[in-house]
């Protein structure tokens, strides 16, 4: 297998740069919410000491005249799948890993690219300009990603020669492995990728678990991962822009209704229904919003569905004016089919049960109750009945 990794560092900085040019080189840090925290999303790559997922008062601490700037997350996605969608034109089989690095597929591409710098090109005449991607091709997905992570920006790197020697002296922070994983190699003075493929199978498994059969092998240019394709699916995506801002839900779930309509025209011939969809908004001020809303049972209508994402809004509250409403139709799925009783009371009994089990998957536990008989001979009349759960 021959994998070719693109990858654009600090991919959200550029999408801001390439949108108002005039950021460039302005020391400006983008920030997202995690509940009541913010936290750095990404950043000019000259400032030092910061990371992603860094807290924005610790970014402060180190760079406190920085300019700060909202994450734009819907843009960045776009502009990423853009990217994508050219990078097929060079490889059918392209996977976007994460924002700003992809993997292709070129094995059996020789009668288009004869050789390593062709397709090279390709894929830089795919992209725009700007962007000075670092790329690199090797044998699996993890050294493909190794190899452009130590090509210098703009250029590309073939790793043709032994992954031992590649691999030896890199740090242990290129392992995609958790934070606490990496820690703790430090706490037992393992720094580079040589000295974890020195140790035996054994203490690793004993101290990391799974996890630490797996460094071992990434370690000596061993990954198994496969390379997953992005799906020719259509994609459903809608967005509309409010008359004014509001802040009210019964607005945005209007402008949902109305979305969704138009997608249910489009999925309709289909026979599928909606399992999964993107909620997302954009508030004044360019504060971003977004919720994943799953449903038990595909919704085949608008209300079933904008029942569900009520819901969702009212124990999500908007965090300020919304101006912009958007949904991403994420999953598609058949109704189950279920054989109807031929008595009508049993078909209200399980009617009924497929209401409860819709109010338990929307509310957690509901405080629903049925009476059973359980001392009929008592004198107390509270002892004659109990209340039971509905779902025992």
């Amino acid at each position: 297998m021959k994998i070719l990794c693109v990858m654009m560092p600090h991919f959200p900085w550029l999408c801001e740069v390439l949108r108002c040019p005039e950021l460039n080189g302005r020391q400006t840090v983008i920030t997202q919410d995690s509940g009541s925290q913010k936290l750095i999303l990404d950043y000019f790559p000259a400032l030092d000491g910061l990371r992603r997922d860094m807290s924005l008062q610790q970014a402060l601490s180190r760079h406190g005249q920085v300019e700060l700037l909202t994450a734009d997350t819907h843009f960045y996605r776009s502009a990423f799948n853009e990217l994508l969608d050219a990078l097929e034109g060079v490889s059918p089989l392209v996977e976007g890993a994460e924002l700003g690095c992809a993997y292709l597929g070129i094995d059996g591409l020789q009668l288009i690219y004869p050789d390593d710098a062709t397709i090279v090109n390709a894929v830089r005449e795919a992209l725009p300009k700007g962007l000075s991607p670092h790329i690199g091709i090797a044998g699996n997905k993890f050294l493909a990603y190794l190899t452009a992570w130590q090509s210098l920006p703009g250029g590309y790197m073939v790793l043709a020669r032994d992954a031992a020697s590649f691999l030896a002296k890199l740090p242990c922070d290129v392992l995609p492995i958790s934070g606490k994983s990496k820690e703790k190699l430090v706490r037992f003075g393992l720094r580079t990728l040589d000295q974890v493929a020195a140790l035996p199978p054994g203490p690793l498994l004993s101290q990391f678990g799974p996890e630490g059969k797996r460094m071992r092998e990434l370690a000596v240019g061993r990954d198994d991962t496969p390379l997953i394709p992005r799906t020719m699916a259509e994609a459903i995506e809608e967005d509309i822009m409010l008359s004014s801002v509001s802040v009210s839900i019964e607005a945005v779930l209007a402008v949902t209704a109305s979305m969704l309509e138009h997608a249910f025209k489009r999925i309709a011939p289909t026979g599928k229904g909606i399992s999964g969809l993107a909620l997302w908004t954009r508030g004044w001020g360019n504060g971003y919003w977004e919720r994943h809303i799953r449903f038990k049972e595909p919704a085949m209508d608008v209300k079933r569905a904008t029942t569900r994402i009520k819901q969702v809004l009212e124990d999500y509250p908007q965090p300020g004016p919304v101006e912009q409403v958007g949904l991403r139709i994420e999953r598609l799925g058949y109704p189950r089919g279920r054989q109807k009783s031929l008595f009508s009371e049993v078909r209200a009994k399980d009617h009924l049960q497929e209401e409860i089990r819709q109010l338990e998957f929307r509310l957690g536990n509901p405080p629903l109750y049925r009476l059973k008989e359980v001392e009929p001979w008592s004198r107390i009349p509270e002892r004659r009945y109990a209340l039971i759960p509905s779902s025992r």
